[in-house]
């Protein structure tokens, strides 16, 4: 592949097919080093600073190439904009006969078999689930690809995509009477012969790396693996390469093999018996815990009355269901489908409670309608190289936020196994082009007591409130608990309220994302309280976001099941846990959070830390180097006096 750059010239393909297209030197260099990765099937490890144009700097290498690439991104969102909108453009600009598709999870496509079967069998909770149902009904028979994102007039969080949809338990696959009409098929076809596929990470690793669901050969097949916001690798490689037994799977088991009863083995009236007692086998484990959502150790779980009894109960209900289901499973494709689905259940459940492999969390997860055992393994990294030692190619891992520092990738790389491949991975930094000490101020407050303090929340809203009055709002405040997000929400609410000041305040989970980020930007002047979700992926241009104030250093919570198995494996190693794992962590989440302010060149506005560890604590300088390089301030008035100084933000009529 010859060099990229002329691509990005002034008077290249580019800048002649998109308006307002101007090159930055680190999106050429970028895309150099790509290329060369690609041609020399190399790993490359790659942070690009917000505002680099890190998509275009990885697709027109990609494309040239000539060879089958992956790209696999962090959202849903980022897969539809990459193929919709910026891999279009690009094979457009360069007019390379490049042939993509777009792969999702089987959640995301309607199946015809269980979307008829439910259809038929009509029992909702809701009027409103039934009437979603109905519409997706309609949209099945026009819609070419079937992906759920397509159907605008359902909510994507609608129950009735439950009864829509097929999961990787529930699906028939080729026994199934409507494969011919199956649009996870399609798209699967589709990818199998594309040149550029664009899949998310979950995808990848369940179908891809596990080779979960017969996708197997799309690996092999491909010359180059592409991953966008690649940060969030580790911690979506942990969740797949572990197991999980969830009560919602278990009745969701139970409700789909009665469904199935009914339809193929209706006089079999012990089918139908079992499978009540096995549901409620599932609910009395999640009692358990009564109204509590929390993560436990399995020993802490353990500790709990009636924990462990409840779980073999559960072990017992599903060996009889079993049982039973055996004997019927012969009759329907779906009965033999919930056979082998209660078979695999039984065996995860029995190496949960009798784990074989040492380096092993046992944790359980408590949420406000179910509960889930876990298995995760202790590091992944060596699963990880495993599939980077395989078939020769090239794998570029790039995000703005991948480095400790200014340029240590040795967290990342010793996570994922990559610190330990032949030859070593190629790694490299370019900072963002935008002029962040003339763009935006970093303000650290002074005189802020201890984030353990008992009072720590109401000072962190007290901080926001002039910050907020200053800006006209247009804020986010970021918090690293719900319990802080909803007391600093309360106490904005009461304080702009005594204060006279009409500016909306919302908070996250009074909507979907989508849905509040749509009304912040519509809005002109709000206030979004929010939590971990809203610290990554949220992009906000422009007027409608000036200030960002986040309460504490996003450190994991110490108590968390996982971090602590991990702190005392290191421990053992001799590491120390806090500069090896949670500092680093730590910084990149940071990034992350900071990564909300500064879209574009035009943004301005301020980052507010509230906590005062970044300036008393040696370890807060290494947090304070990783951030982009604002000017900085300890003053009140310099923060309110910057704010001040910003447009007046543009409000609906």
């Amino acid at each position: 592949m010859s060099d990229p750059a002329p691509i990005f010239a002034p008077d290249g393909p580019l800048a002649a097919a998109i308006p307002g297209f101007r090159a930055r030197p680190q999106q050429i260099e970028m895309a150099q080093k790509i290329a060369e990765a690609i041609k020399g099937n190399r790993i490359l490890v790659a942070e690009a600073g917000t505002g680099t144009g890190k998509t275009f700097a990885y697709l027109v290498p990609a494309l040239l190439a000539g060879g089958k690439v992956i790209i696999s991104t962090g959202t849903k969102t980022l897969q539809d904009q990459l193929f919709n909108r910026d891999l279009p453009t690009v094979r457009a600009a360069l007019k390379v006969p490049v042939s993509i598709a777009l792969l999702k999870g089987r959640a995301n496509y309607v199946c015809p078999y269980h979307l008829e079967r439910n259809e038929r069998d009509g029992r909702f909770l809701t009027a409103q689930d039934a009437a979603d149902l109905r519409a997706i009904s309609r949209f099945a028979k026009i819609t070419a690809t079937g992906d759920k994102a397509e159907c605008t007039d359902v909510r994507e969080d609608s129950a009735a995509w439950v009864a829509a949809t097929s999961t990787r338990d529930n699906c028939l696959g080729q026994d199934c009477p409507n494969v011919k009409e199956c649009f996870v098929m399609q798209a699967r076809r589709a990818a199998m012969e594309a040149d550029v596929v664009v899949v998310n990470h979950h995808l990848f690793f369940a179908d891809v790396m596990l080779r979960d669901e017969g996708m197997g050969e799309l690996l092999p097949a491909c010359n180059a693996v592409i991953f966008d916001e690649a940060h969030q690798l580790p911690e979506t490689a942990s969740l797949f390469f572990g197991e999980t037994v969830s009560t919602s799977q278990v009745l969701e088991l139970a409700r789909d093999t009665r469904s199935e009863t009914l339809a193929a083995a209706r006089d079999c009236i012990s089918m139908i018996d079992e499978s009540r007692k096995l549901e409620k086998a599932a609910r009395d484990l999640r009692l358990v815990f009564g109204n509590d959502t929390t993560r436990l150790s399995a020993a802490q779980a353990s500790e709990r009355e009636n924990f462990d009894a409840q779980v073999e109960s559960l072990e017992k209900a599903l060996d009889a269901f079993h049982s039973v289901l055996d004997t019927q499973a012969e009759r329907s494709e779906g009965l033999a489908n919930c056979l082998r689905r209660s078979e695999e259940m039984g065996q995860r459940l029995a190496r949960w409670r009798n784990p074989e492999e040492k380096d092993l969390i046992r944790w359980v997860e408590v949420f406000s309608q179910s509960l889930a055992l876990n298995a995760t393994p202790l590091h992944v990294a060596d699963v990880f190289k495993r599939q980077l030692e395989g078939h020769p190619r090239a794998w570029i891992f790039t995000s703005a936020t991948l480095a400790v520092g200014k340029a240590d990738f040795g967290h990342y790389c010793r996570e994922l196994g990559l610190a330990w491949m032949d030859p070593p991975p190629m790694t490299s930094v370019w900072g963002s082009p935008f002029d962040y000490a003339e763009q935006a101020l970093l303000y650290a407050p002074a005189d802020m007591p201890d984030p353990n303090a008992a009072d720590y929340t109401e000072r962190v809203a007290r901080v926001a409130l002039p910050l907020i009055r200053a800006a006209r709002g247009r804020a986010f405040v970021l918090c690293t608990s719900l319990r802080a997000m909803r007391r600093i929400h309360e106490l904005i609410v009461d304080g702009l309220q005594q204060g006279g000041d009409a500016l909306p305040v919302l908070l996250q989970g009074e909507g979907s994302r989508t849905e509040l980020l749509d009304r912040f930007r519509r809005l002109g002047n709000a206030v979004l309280v929010a939590s971990q979700s809203f610290w990554e992926g949220v992009d906000v241009p422009g007027d409608a976001l000036s200030l960002v104030v986040i309460d504490k250093l996003p450190f994991a919570p110490p108590d968390d099941p996982v971090l602590a198995a991990r702190v005392e494996h290191m421990q053992k190693q001799g590491l120390s846990p806090f500069v090896h794992h949670q500092l680093p962590r730590a910084v990149i989440n940071m990034k992350q959070g900071a990564g909300r302010l500064i879209r574009t060149e035009r943004d301005r506005g301020v980052l507010c830390i509230c906590d005062p560890r970044m300036i008393e604590k040696s370890y807060g300088k290494v947090v304070w180097r990783s951030l982009p390089p604002m000017r900085r301030t300890r003053l009140e008035a310099d923060a309110v006096a910057f704010l001040e100084t910003l447009p007046p933000p543009h409000t609906p009529a």
